[in-house]
């Protein structure tokens, strides 16, 4: 991990992978245990599977389907956004999750409220810590990590590819905003305060220890 005072570490992507593997692997065993799950137990398992972009995903999904900006979601959308990320499951069972979430009968779920149910619990300590994390990413305060926020905190003066001529300044910065986006399209470079919180809730599930995930995220963040 590379240390600038004052500016972001270069995070530990092997200690990240390694929590990342064991939460999929504990949810993958808990999807096929036999035990009945209600939707959104289920849903979240079926993310979290996916590694810490799965419920990351699942919003960016949503979100290019809104194209009137109603964060509401109907039965249509709400089934077409889980095929769009490779969810493994059937349309009634798709069916049966929507009209969990669609409480009051209305025919539509609002996206902030679902995604909130949806990511796994989190201690208020914790949500502290990572909100820590964006604001001090966040330069500007306009609720967006881009790559002009980042170079003002991320020096890559020590990334081996950046010294080697491998990668640009601005190639590793977009790498770096990219762990957060997932794998699956979307790559904007954007990233929100709330993909940022969904993103460590999931790296938080497999954390058992409140100190322990307030250690590493002031280690990364340099707080």
């Amino acid at each position: 991990m590379h240390r600038v005072t004052e500016r972001v570490s270069e995070p530990s992507n092997g200690d990240l992978y390694t929590l990342e593997a064991s939460l999929a692997n504990k949810s993958l065993r808990e999807l096929t245990d036999g035990a009945d799950k209600d939707p959104i137990t289920k849903l979240r398992l079926l993310c979290l599977s996916r590694g810490a972009t799965g419920i990351l995903g699942l919003g960016r999904a949503f979100r290019a389907m809104d194209d009137d900006g109603s964060k509401a979601l109907n039965e249509e959308e709400f089934i077409s956004g889980i095929h769009d990320i490779g969810l493994n499951v059937t349309d009634d069972e798709i069916k049966q999750m929507f009209n969990t979430f669609d409480e009051d009968g209305s025919g539509s779920i609002n996206m902030t409220e679902f995604l909130l149910k949806l990511r796994p619990p989190m201690s208020q300590s914790r949500i502290s810590i990572i909100e820590q994390a964006f604001n001090k990413m966040d330069k500007n305060g306009d609720g967006v990590i881009t790559l002009v926020d980042l170079k003002n905190v991320y020096s890559v003066k020590e990334h081996p590819k950046y010294q080697s001529g491998d990668l640009t300044e601005d190639e590793i910065l977009t790498d770096f905003l990219h762990n957060f986006e997932g794998g699956r399209g979307n790559l904007d470079g954007k990233i929100t305060r709330e993909e940022f919180i969904n993103y460590y809730a999931t790296i938080s599930a497999s954390i058992d220890n409140d100190m322990y995930f307030d250690l590493m995220m002031r280690r990364a963040y340099v707080m």
